[in-house]
């Protein structure tokens, strides 16, 4: 008869979670992908048939915007300019969640001093400080230039 050994189960189990919750993140992701992709194949066919019963295309409700990681949306009809927004941005707060989680592990480890080494602790806080900052940086350098080409609305026809 099998008898439950903690020695083998909680290693086991330790090990277990982390597995669970990448395989369940990839699942999540495909399933999405997924969805998003079976959405605009059925947008699509229901423009052709549209289309094809004589129902001019400028009357037609917008196709689905797919692709981005939530609410906000873009994708696959995005704009380049939009998609290079939307990249700046989440560098932007990538790069600032880093900063502040590094600076303030900084410190943190500078405050609760404990040991011999407790003066070198806070430089910890310092890696992601700098990648941080590296975030922020290349945030800064792919962010579109505004040339004079704004996503506003066009300009009204002359009569």
């Amino acid at each position: 008869m099998w008898q439950f050994d903690s020695d083998v189960f909680v290693p086991l189990f330790v090990f277990a979670i982390p597995i669970v919750a990448i395989v369940g993140g990839i699942t999540a992701g495909i399933v999405r992908t997924l969805g998003q992709q079976r959405l605009v194949e059925l947008a699509q066919r229901e423009r052709i048939a549209a289309i094809e019963r004589g129902v001019d295309p400028s009357k037609l409700p917008p196709m689905p915007v797919t692709g981005g990681s939530g609410w906000e949306g873009s994708g696959v009809y995005a704009s380049f300019a939009d998609l290079s927004r939307r990249r700046a941005q989440g560098l932007m707060i990538g790069g600032l969640v880093c900063t502040f989680v590094g600076v303030a592990l900084a410190i943190f480890l500078r405050i609760v001093p404990d040991g011999e080494d407790a003066n070198r602790a806070w430089a910890v806080g310092l890696i992601p400080a700098a990648v941080g900052l590296a975030l922020l940086l290349s945030a800064m350098i792919v962010r579109p230039k505004d040339d004079g080409t704004s996503s506003g609305p066009p300009p009204a026809p002359r009569a």
